[in-house]
């Protein structure tokens, strides 16, 4: 096959904001004192930090032909996915996301624009097979994919593809994702902590992990300053401390950046332990840059950063 990982899903840039002072107030301006402009999408840091890290990646996301176009399409090759199955059109201009940052939090204010309308008719047959692992990330910012989910995970196992879900926060807050029938096609489950009590209507982590174990296979649920904790298949459980950045920069992308850590290893054919640990160590090593993958220049850079924090 010719990519480890392919990465579904939407594409975005980031105006970060750090150094707010205060809360934006209607009617009132407030002052930062940093400004970024970078490439954006939990699945684009994803694909991006995931090459970082050694794995091949190609990404299929739906951008406008417009300036912010030309930084998603470029910024993913100068990291080193394969950018083949981009589709281009005129019709809707590409995403863009306000991200306010505050310290290990943020505020975010999204135009979904293109990435809303990519569906199932726009991903070529050639994609499925064409690499071992499919990614999917942020669901339900991207109601085209949304609805065709089944179909296209059924298409990527029938391929003989590994798959994984991190369905990431649902803006409308109504969670109308069947996890019982999508579960089951799923080989590595990624949500947080608050995402899954969401989507299965839960008021504590263990309530929701109950729900879904009859319908999983493995899943890792990224815990924030907890660490995350991994369900595997066969019933076990292992909860893993995370490693800790006492001077973070910003947190966004952190879980995206645990998901490239662990997947990396993943599609390597690693224990699903050392794929825990790396990811742990990816996602702190993460918020000591500012973006998603200001971190990320390389894999020997990151995991001697990972060293200093505490991994080994």
């Amino acid at each position: 096959m010719k990519h480890d990982i392919i990465a579904l899903g939407e594409l975005n840039v980031d105006l970060i904001l750090n150094q707010i002072d205060g809360a934006p107030e209607v009617g009132k301006e407030k002052f930062c004192q940093d400004m970024i402009l970078t490439l954006g999408s939990s699945t684009a840091i994803f694909a991006a930090n995931a090459a970082a890290l050694g794995a091949k990646v190609a990404f299929c996301g739906m951008i406008g032909n417009d300036s912010f176009g030309d930084l998603v399409q470029t910024s993913l090759q100068k990291k080193g996915v394969d950018t083949t199955y981009l589709i281009r059109q005129d019709k809707w201009a590409t995403g863009a996301t306000i991200c306010l940052s505050y310290d290990e939090d943020r505020a975010n204010v999204t135009y979904q624009g293109a990435m809303d309308h990519l569906s199932l008719a726009d991903i070529p047959d050639a994609l499925f097979g064409a690499g071992k692992h499919l990614h999917i990330s942020s669901i339900f910012m991207q109601s085209g994919l949304k609805k065709d989910i089944v179909a296209i995970l059924q298409k990527a196992k029938a391929a003989g593809m590994t798959t994984s879900l991190d369905t990431q926060w649902d803006p409308a807050e109504t969670w109308d994702l069947d996890y019982k029938q999508v579960l089951p096609l799923i080989d590595v489950f990624l949500p947080n902590e608050k995402e899954l009590c969401c989507l299965t209507a839960s008021k504590s982590v263990e309530e929701a992990v109950e729900k879904i174990r009859p319908y999983m296979h493995n899943a890792v649920i990224k815990w924030g300053n907890k660490g995350s904790l991994l369900l595997k298949e066969d019933g076990s459980e292992v909860m893993l401390k995370p490693f800790l950045n006492t001077h973070v920069v910003d947190a966004i992308g952190a879980g995206d950046s645990f998901n490239s850590g662990f997947l990396s290893r993943f599609v390597a054919g690693d224990a699903l332990e050392d794929c825990q640990r790396y990811g742990n160590m990816t996602g702190a090593v993460n918020t000591t840059a500012a973006g998603g993958t200001g971190a990320f220049t390389s894999r020997e850079a990151v995991e001697q950063k990972g060293r200093e924090l505490g991994w080994k």
